[in-house]
């Protein structure tokens, strides 16, 4: 089974993880923040406040997100390719 092992929140509401496998994704958030369950993430400071629990990402009302879900959903981040380099990429197509 994959787990998220470290987890960076990023200023677009998206997630910077690092998975069991050593691969780097890149998880855009905001299709789940209209979710009942999620919509307190549309905090910025809210979402920012994660940690790894169960090898997944969890935030302090225990909302999370499955690893599973996390790590399909995800964009692959390049060894040579930086967070920011992917976001702009994102945004220009």
């Amino acid at each position: 089974m994959i787990k998220v092992i470290d987890a960076k929140a990023i200023e677009d509401f998206t997630l910077d993880l690092k998975f069991s496998d050593g691969k780097r994704k890149l998880f855009d958030a905001n299709p789940y923040l209209d979710y009942e369950v999620f919509k307190s993430l549309k905090d910025l400071n809210y979402f920012k406040r994660i940690k790894i629990a169960f090898g997944t990402v969890q935030w302090t009302d225990e909302q999370d997100i499955s690893p599973e879900t996390l790590y399909l959903e995800s964009k692959e981040i390049r060894k040579n390719e930086t967070i920011l380099n992917h976001i702009n990429a994102n945004l220009e197509a």
